[in-house]
C-alpha cells in the first residue's frame, strides 16, 4: 500500500444550466424590447379625443397643423405645441370631407395646415411586427437553449463507435526510452527487436524475416509494463496509441468492435506506430465460458481483435503490446502464433535491479550525503518498480513535512515501513494491559524465528501500532531467494504461531491478535499440500491451480478431487499448523526468559533494530544468522 500525493488539477467551469441559460435569454430579450420602446418614443404629450372634439377645435381656429397618417389624426395647436391630440377618422373617406359633414365650415378648414403621410420606414414597420415577433423570437431562443444544451450528449452519441485511444508523440516532452527503465535487462533485450524492426524494416523483409506482430508483456503490478511500452515507443521514435482494454466494454453489442476498427485504421494510417493495450485480459478471456447472459460483447471485441491482427499485410509496420497481470486467464487464439506470438515476463527486480530502480527515481530528489541506496535495496525484497517509487516519494514527503530541504536515511527506512504496513499511529490510545499483551505476541514471533534455523533473520521488533496492527515483527531474508524449500516453510509457520504461543502461554487466554497470522499460517499450509507437493501423505500432486480463484466457466463449489481426498487435505493443513504451533510453544517454554527480556526491553524502548536485537540475543548465547558463503568466495 503507498499513499499518492494528490496533484492540484485545473477546476474545469461547470456548464451553465439550463435555466439560467433561459434566464439569461430573458433579460437579453427584454432590454431589446425596452430599447425598441425607447427609440419609439416621442418626448410631446398625446391625448385621445373623438371626431366631435376634433371638431369642435377646428372651428374655434385652435388648430395649427393636421397630420393625416392612415386612419391616425393628430393635432397641434396654436397656444402650447408640447401637447398633441389624436383621433381615427372615418374608414375609406378623407378627412376633409368626414369634417364638413360633421359642420365645420370650410373657410375654417383652409387656414389648417393639413399634411397627409403614408406610413412607412423601419420604425413603423417594426412597431407593426414587434407584438407577433416577440412570442416567435421568444420561441426560438428557448429551442436554441435545449438544442445547446442536447449538443454535447448527440456528439457523444454520433462518436460512441470511435477509438478512445490517447494517441502519445514519442518526440513529445514525455518522452520515455530505455534509459529511464532499470530493473528488466531481459525484457529490454526481447524488445530491442522490435525497436530494431520499427526503425529498420527493410532488413527484415528482404531476408524473408517476419518480426512478430504482437508481444505480450506478462507480469505483477507494479512491475513496469506500461513504461516498458511507451519506451520501445520512444526509441523508436513512432505515435503510440495507448488505451485500456475496459475502454471497448460497453453496454451495447458491437461498440467494443468499432472502436477496434476505428484503432487499428488509425493506427494503420500513422505506420509505423505502436498499439499499446493495457490489461487486455478485460477483453481477451477464454470464450465460451456462458457467462454474461445474452451480451456476447466481450466476445465480439475480442473476435474483432483477433481479425485485425490477422489483416495486418507482410509490410505493414504497425505492432500491438499488450499487457496483462493473468496471462493464463487468456483465450488460446490471442496466444498463438501470428498474434501475440512473443510473450516477455517482467519479474520482480532483485536486489540490485532494486537499487538501479532507486538511483533513476532519485535523481530529482535531495538527498543527504550520507544515504546509503543499498541498504534501502536490500531492505525491501519483494517491491516491484512501483512500490520502489512510492518509497522514494514518501521520503520526500516526511521530508517536506518537517520543513527540511533533503532526504535522510531515516526517511527512506520508514517510508519502507509505511508502503509495506501503513502509517504510525502514535496518537492511538492503548492500556497497559494492551501494550503486555502486544510485547509478549511480538516477542514471541520473535525468539521462535531467532531459534529456528530454517527461518530468515529477524529485521525489527515494534509494538508501536502502524495500519491495522498494533505491532509487528518484520523478518528478512539474508539474500533474495528464487525457491523456497519445505523446511523453510515449516519454519515459517512456527514463527507466525509464536505470538499465538506466547499470548496462551504468559496471558493464559488467546485474543483476536493472532487473526491474521492463523490466516496467512493456514494459507501457506494448504499451498504446501495442494500445490507445491509438499505434503508426504498426498505426495507431488497439484490439487488446485493457480491463484484458486474461480474462472469463466468453474463455480464456487467446482474441485478436481473427490470428497475423501478434501478431508485428507484438510488433516494435512493441519498437522501441518499444529505442527508449527507445538515447535512454537515447545522453544517458548523452554526459553521463557528469553521471552520475558524482549518483551520487557519492548515495554521500555518499544522497538528493537536488528544489531540491538542481536545483542541481546547473544546475551542468551543465541547466534545471529549469517548469509552462507557463496561458490568461489573464501
Amino acid at each position: 500500500m503507498f499513499d499518492k500525493t494528490p496533484k492540484k488539477k485545473k477546476k474545469n467551469k461547470k456548464p451553465a444550466s439550463f435555466l439560467s441559460q433561459l434566464w439569461s435569454g430573458l433579460i437579453v430579450l427584454m432590454m431589446v424590447i425596452l430599447l425598441v420602446t425607447f427609440l419609439m418614443d416621442d418626448t410631446q404629450e398625446k391625448r385621445q379625443i373623438g371626431l366631435t372634439e376634433v371638431v369642435e377645435l377646428v372651428n374655434t381656429g385652435d388648430v395649427s397643423n393636421i397630420v393625416v397618417s392612415g386612419e391616425t389624426v393628430t393635432l397641434t395647436l396654436f397656444d402650447d405645441d408640447s401637447i398633441v391630440y389624436e383621433s381615427k377618422k372615418e374608414v375609406g373617406t378623407s378627412l376633409s370631407q368626414t369634417l364638413v359633414n360633421f359642420g365645420v365650415d370650410q373657410e375654417v378648414l383652409r387656414a389648417v395646415n393639413i399634411e397627409i403621410t403614408r406610413e412607412s420606414g423601419f420604425l413603423y414597420w417594426f412597431g407593426r411586427l414587434v407584438p407577433t415577433l416577440i412570442p416567435i423570437l421568444f420561441i426560438i431562443i428557448l429551442l436554441w437553449f435545449i438544442l445547446r444544451s442536447a449538443k454535447g450528449q448527440g456528439m457523444q452519441m454520433f462518436s460512441f463507435g470511435q477509438s478512445r485511444a490517447q494517441i502519445m508523440d514519442p518526440n513529445g516532452k514525455g518522452r520515455v526510452t530505455f534509459k529511464d527503465v532499470a530493473g528488466v535487462p531481459e525484457a529490454k533485450k526481447e524488445l530491442e527487436e522490435v525497436v530494431d524492426f520499427l526503425r529498420n524494416p527493410k532488413k527484415f523483409i528482404e531476408i524473408g524475416a517476419q518480426i512478430p506482430k504482437g508481444v505480450l508483456l506478462e507480469g505483477p503490478p507494479g512491475t513496469g509494463k506500461t513504461l516498458l511500452a511507451r519506451a520501445v515507443a520512444g526509441e523508436a521514435k513512432v505515435p503510440f496509441f495507448h488505451l485500456s482494454g475496459s475502454d471497448f466494454v460497453e453496454m451495447f453489442v458491437g461498440v467494443g468492435a468499432s472502436r477496434v476498427r476505428d484503432l487499428f485504421r488509425m493506427a494503420k494510417k500513422t505506420s509505423p506506430s505502436i498499439v499499446f493495450i493495457d490489461e487486455i485480459d478485460a477483453v481477451g478471456r477464454k470464450r465460451g465460458s456462458g457467462v454474461g447472459g445474452g451480451n456476447d460483447e466481450r466476445e465480439q471485441t475480442l473476435n474483432q481483435i483477433l481479425t485485425e491482427m490477422d489483416g495486418f499485410e507482410q509490410g505493414q509496420k504497425v505492432i500491438v503490446i499488450a499487457a496483462t497481470n493473468r496471462a493464463d486467464v487468456l483465450d488460446s487464439a490471442l496466444l498463438r502464433p501470428g498474434r501475440f506470438d512473443r510473450r516477455v515476463h517482467v519479474e520482480l527486480p532483485d536486489r540490485k535491479d532494486r537499487q538501479e530502480i532507486l538511483n533513476i527515481h532519485a535523481k530529482k530528489k535531495p538527498l543527504e550525503k550520507d544515504t546509503d541506496l543499498t541498504v534501502i535495496a536490500t531492505r525491501t525484497p519483494g517491491f516491484s518498480g512501483a512500490d520502489l517509487q512510492a518509497l522514494m516519494n514518501e521520503a520526500a514527503i516526511r521530508a517536506a513535512r518537517e520543513d527540511r530541504k533533503t532526504i535522510t536515511q531515516l526517511d527512506l527506512i520508514d517510508a519502507i515501513e509505511k508502503v509495506m504496513i501503513g502509517p504510525e499511529r502514535r496518537s492511538r490510545v492503548i492500556t497497559e494491559e494492551d501494550r503486555k499483551l502486544t510485547a509478549y505476541h511480538e516477542a514471541g514471533h520473535a525468539l521462535v524465528g531467532a531459534v529456528l534455523p530454517n527461518a530468515d533473520p529477524i529485521h525489527k521488533v515494534t509494538i508501536v501500532p502502524r495500519g491495522r496492527g498494533g505491532g509487528f515483527t518484520w523478518k528478512l531474508p539474508l539474500e533474495d531467494k528464487n525457491y523456497h524449500g519445505k523446511k523453510n516453510f515449516i519454519d515459517d509457520i512456527a514463527m507466525s504461531m509464536g505470538g499465538y504461543a506466547a499470548e496462551e502461554l504468559v496471558m493464559g487466554d488467546i485474543t483476536t491478535g493472532p487473526s491474521n497470522d492463523i490466516q496467512v499460517t493456514t494459507r501457506l499450509a494448504r499451498s504446501m499440500v495442494t500445490k507445491w507437493g509438499m505434503s508426504d501423505t498426498i505426495g507431488p500432486i497439484a490439487l488446485e491451480g493457480k491463484d484458486s480463484e474461480v474462472m469463466y466457466g468453474r463455480g464456487f463449489g467446482d474441485r478436481e478431487y473427490s470428497e475423501e481426498v478434501s478431508r485428507v487435505i484438510d488433516n494435512e493443513v493441519k498437522k501441518l499448523v499444529m505442527g508449527g504451533l507445538e515447535t512454537a510453544r515447545k522453544i517458548l517454554r523452554e526459553k521463557r526468559d528469553v521471552l520475558d527480556a524482549i518483551a520487557q526491553v519492548l515495554l521500555e524502548k518499544e522497538t528493537l533494530e536488528q544489531s540491538e536485537f542481536d545483542e541481546l540475543m547473544k546475551t542468551f548465547g543465541i547466534e545471529p544468522k549469517k548469509a552462507p558463503e557463496k561458490v568461489g568466495e573464501k
